[in-house]
């Protein structure tokens, strides 16, 4: 029992000692932030999600009150056809996201220069089960715009709060 105990510990005191640790996800440099996006932007909901959960960020009602301002802009979503078949047939798609964003701070400078997020990702299809790659095109555009959610936050994380050196 204390043999099995010991080996099940190695591997968690090798990666202990190497200096491994899970990526977490330790806020932004702001204090407050305003999330400026069209309604029906997804990937910005998503970043309020995941800053909501910050308890150092508080997500700013409006932009006036926040000490950034996050824009922005409308989301594109694409879908193009990659190849067909002999007979014609689509057999892959091409599914993408565009998306530009900048930060502002609260004297309106500049922060973050406009930056363009563009994500895409190869779909096979099959006309004779259509609902599943229905389903399909989904999922992968819900990935699509958490990694533009993700990308952004990094990028956020990364930024100098106004004032500092």
């Amino acid at each position: 029992m204390k043999r099995r105990l010991f080996l099940a510990a190695i591997p968690a005191l090798l990666a202990a000692g190497c200096g491994f640790q899970l990526r977490r996800f330790d806020g932004v440099p702001f204090g407050s932030l305003y999330i400026d996006a069209p309604d029906d932007n997804a990937v910005g909901q998503r970043v309020r999600a995941m800053l909501a959960t910050n308890h150092r960020t508080a997500i700013a009602p409006r932009p006036d009150e926040a000490e950034a301002v996050l824009k922005l802009g409308r989301e594109e979503r694409s879908k193009s056809i990659l190849s067909l078949s002999g007979a014609g047939r689509v057999t892959e798609y091409r599914l993408g996201i565009k998306l530009s964003y900048s930060v502002l701070g609260q004297a309106r400078q500049t922060l973050a220069e406009p930056a363009l997020i563009e994500l895409y990702r190869d779909m096979t299809y099959d006309d004779t089960r259509i609902l599943a790659k229905a389903a399909e095109e989904q999922l992968l555009y819900r990935d699509m715009e958490e990694n533009a959610a993700l990308q952004i936050v990094r990028r956020l994380q990364a930024l100098k709060r106004p004032g500092s050196p």
